[in-house]
């Protein structure tokens, strides 16, 4: 493992701290933190794999944080948490026999539908009516956990944002489908990570310093979301989500 120059070190630093403590509420930290990596010179799959990586120490902070506050529907979450893993480690497996970028117009229109949601819906998610579980709302969970683990694992952009407004849709206010998204953002990092990793896809010299600050940024970032509660959620849920759009749009017509 390489040893990496101060200024290289502190870059790596910064930009996890920062990408992490957005991805801790909302996702969206890739856009932060992918970028950060490609600009030091790893190569693309690299990047991606080193990404992972470093992401799943944030993610396991702010999981944590989550839980200790009582916020996680821990109930819910045993049970969908096992099929995101999964569904993850297939995606991780599926981008290595198919190119990912075929999925980029259709995540666009999703995204854009999210967004106008929200933005339309201005009472949405200010207060908790998730009243439990039925047996076919329970079956569309299990479908929602698998079907965004294996799209994090195959191609990663705008996971959180669609995890945090399917938790919503099932009736949590901000707060509660934020934490639980981590939950789950969180099973789909572990399970990509692994993969990267035994594919020889991580440079661990990056990833190691940069999840450091990611720790530190999602304990941040969760704290902050927990204190300032949905009046801070659904403002940062807004302006990522707009951001992903316009990445992916200019992505897109690359």
């Amino acid at each position: 493992m390489e040893l990496l120059d101060i200024q290289t070190l502190g870059f790596l630093v910064f930009f996890g701290f920062m990408a992490s403590f957005i991805d801790s509420v909302v996702g969206g930290g890739g856009l932060i933190s992918i970028p950060a990596l490609m600009w030091t010179g790893l190569p693309p799959v690299t990047v991606l794999g080193t990404n992972k990586a470093a992401a799943v120490m944030g993610a396991l902070t702010s999981f944590v944080a989550f839980v200790k506050s009582g916020k996680v529907d821990m109930w819910l979450i045993k049970r969908l948490f096992p099929l995101s893993l999964i569904g993850s480690g297939l995606g991780v497996l599926a981008v290595r026999l198919v190119p990912p970028d075929i999925l980029r117009p259709l995540v666009v229109v999703m995204l854009v539908a999210v967004l106008l949601y929200s933005v339309l819906k201005k009472d949405w998610g200010r207060e908790n009516h998730y009243a439990g579980m039925s047996a076919r709302l329970l079956v569309l969970s299990c479908l929602v956990a698998f079907s965004f683990g294996f799209y994090d694992g195959f191609f990663g952009p705008g996971t959180g944002s669609f995890l945090l407004f399917a938790f919503l849709m099932a009736g949590f206010d901000f707060i509660g489908a934020a934490a639980n998204a981590r939950a789950l953002n969180f099973a789909s990092n572990i399970a990509a990570a692994v993969l990267f990793t035994y594919f020889g896809l991580v440079d661990f010299s990056y990833a190691i310093p940069m999840g450091l600050s990611m720790i530190a940024g999602a304990w941040c970032g969760a704290r902050m979301a927990l204190s300032k509660g949905t009046g801070y959620v659904r403002p940062l849920f807004i302006i990522m989500t707009t951001v992903l759009i316009g990445k992916q749009l200019v992505d897109l017509f690359k």
